[in-house]
């Protein structure tokens, strides 16, 4: 019991304090673009879906792929709730499953600090979304000397779930 209530404060406390630093990054300002650039290393993909759909539509999808959602941060939510602030639908969902991490620790303690891979939703001025991620072959890159060829062949795998995945999630499979 001693456990739980130490634990349950620091984890209210962590959230605060992911929350806090998602505002700081995430709310947008009139000097910025409203939608996500196209980076080298990311997929970003254009959705016809509303911002709370296409929230649901990644839980499903993630679902559907068999992997969890194991992180999520809502400048959103966080600025409504922390600053009575309403600003564009912004979330951070992290995905992964503990059938990749086994894989991935046993070729590279080193690339621990890249899971979850992170999905970015954002609301676009005229109701649309986007969803954009780093692509997972390119997140785990840094690790490849140290993790070989087992790190490629799982970062090749999450290529290609992540792409299914969020095809399926905005709708393009």
């Amino acid at each position: 019991m001693a456990r739980n209530s130490v634990y349950s404060p620091l984890r209210r406390a962590l959230v605060l304090i992911i929350v806090g630093l998602a505002l700081l990054a995430m709310v947008p300002s009139a000097s910025h673009a409203t939608s996500t650039e196209v980076r080298d290393g990311w997929a970003v993909l254009g959705s016809p879906y509303s911002f709370e759909n296409l929230v649901k539509r990644v839980e499903f999808a993630a679902s559907d792929h068999g992997i969890g959602i194991v992180t999520r941060a809502s400048a959103t939510i966080g600025a409504k709730r922390a600053l009575d602030v309403d600003i564009p639908g912004n979330m951070v969902m992290g995905l992964f499953h503990p059938r990749f991490a086994v894989r991935m620790l046993a070729a590279s303690i080193s690339a621990g600090i890249e899971a979850p891979i992170r999905l970015y939703l954002t609301e676009n001025d005229d109701g649309t979304t986007t969803l954009s991620y780093k692509i997972p072959s390119h997140v785990f890159a840094p690790y490849m000397d140290e993790g070989g060829a087992e790190l490629g062949t799982l970062a090749n795998e999450l290529d290609e779930l992540f792409s299914s995945l969020t095809g399926q999630a905005v709708g393009t499979n």
